[in-house]
């Protein structure tokens, strides 16, 4: 072999492992973003949202360090609406009030560790060079999602600070179908990138069918937000009727049914178990159009929503068990990470036609 040849084997060799170098890394940030939307649902469910009423990006990592600090946020807590209305005259101690703070330090110390896991490297491969062609602009645009994301986690919380006991379920909505977002996002360069390295031409494109999955999959993942923003999953533990009726009763359509249908907890408890049929019609269409091109993908579809749709109804039954209310919206994730993966296939049939 010549020299020559020697040369472009290493050229080869170097222009497949950059992208699929940035791929994993991606692959990683994706997994912390998982385990950040575990986070949340748990902060959510312990209502530990509101525990901590400062937003400070930098020194904000750097937890109550004796019990002076531990009474001085504590006292600041005390401010609240949350506190005098319902956990105040509930008794909550200090001890309480540790456990709650502790799962929103979490959940913000996670988003701290994000933004640096994506922004050093991506500053690394930057210098390097190591950012293949057209891939600068999308990257730097995930990097501005995180940082908004950051923000909008503030102003989420920042709703229940003064005259609600609880969060805006319309801002909770934003924050968490932008972080589900950024997940789909992430896996979605990933394997453009993936498919680059093994000499795919172009970037999978978006079909009409994977829109109207994603589409789909959007208003079922809106309506979820909404039930845990409105503590709509408490209404009814019955299934499949909701208090002994298919539709049921208690609805309130005082300011109409649009209004109904964003803020009334049984119609959108309603919506979000029933729209979840449409759903699975849409991803078993999808997970049949792919399966000849990754079974795997077609598999993790189908696993993805039929464990969900079970989580589902069990934490319905069980009057919204903790741990089965947090399975319930990590699978939800892994629902979203499953169907970008497929649509991602379906669109990257292109080169192949």
């Amino acid at each position: 072999m010549s020299i020559d040849t020697l040369s472009q084997t290493d050229v080869d060799l170097s222009s497949r492992s950059r992208p699929i170098a940035i791929a994993n890394w991606l692959f990683s940030v994706a997994l912390l973003v998982f385990i950040m939307v575990i986070v949340g649902g748990i902060t959510r469910l312990t209502e530990s949202g509101l525990s901590i009423t400062e937003w400070k990006p930098i020194m904000g990592a750097i937890p109550p360090l004796n019990d002076a600090d531990w009474l001085s946020e504590f006292e600041k807590y005390k401010q609240i609406p949350e506190y005098i209305e319902i956990t105040g005259p509930a008794g909550m101690t200090l001890s309480d009030f540790k456990f709650i703070y502790f799962w929103e330090w979490v959940h913000r110390l996670l988003g701290r560790l994000i933004g640096v896991a994506f922004a050093l490297p991506l500053l690394w491969f930057a210098i390097r060079k190591a950012i293949p062609a057209g891939y600068g602009l999308k990257l730097t645009g995930l990097l501005v999602l995180g940082g908004l994301q950051g923000a909008i986690g503030w102003w989420m919380v920042s709703s229940g600070l003064a005259q609600q006991t609880d969060v805006s379920h319309y801002r909770l909505a934003v924050h968490l179908l932008l972080a589900l977002f950024i997940l789909g996002a992430l896996i979605w360069t990933a394997c453009d990138l993936r498919r680059l390295a093994h000499g795919g031409q172009t970037p999978a494109r978006l079909t009409p069918l994977g829109f109207w999955v994603l589409a789909i999959l959007f208003v079922q993942l809106l309506f979820g937000a909404y039930v845990a923003g409105l503590n709509a999953g408490y209404v009814s533990n019955s299934w499949p009727l909701m208090n002994d009726h298919f539709i049921p009763g208690g609805i309130d359509f005082a300011s109409g049914a649009w209004a109904a249908l964003h803020n009334d907890p049984y119609l959108t408890h309603f919506v979000h178990r029933w729209w979840a049929w449409v759903v699975v019609g849409m991803l078993i269409l999808l997970a049949r159009k792919i399966r000849t091109d990754s079974r795997l993908a077609s598999i993790a579809i189908h696993s993805a929503f039929g464990v969900q749709i079970l989580l589902g109804i069990a934490t319905v039954m069980t009057g919204m068990n903790i741990v089965l209310a947090v399975l319930h919206q990590a699978v939800g994730a892994l629902v979203v990470a499953a169907t970008v993966w497929g649509v991602h296939v379906l669109g990257s049939k292109t080169d192949s036609a």
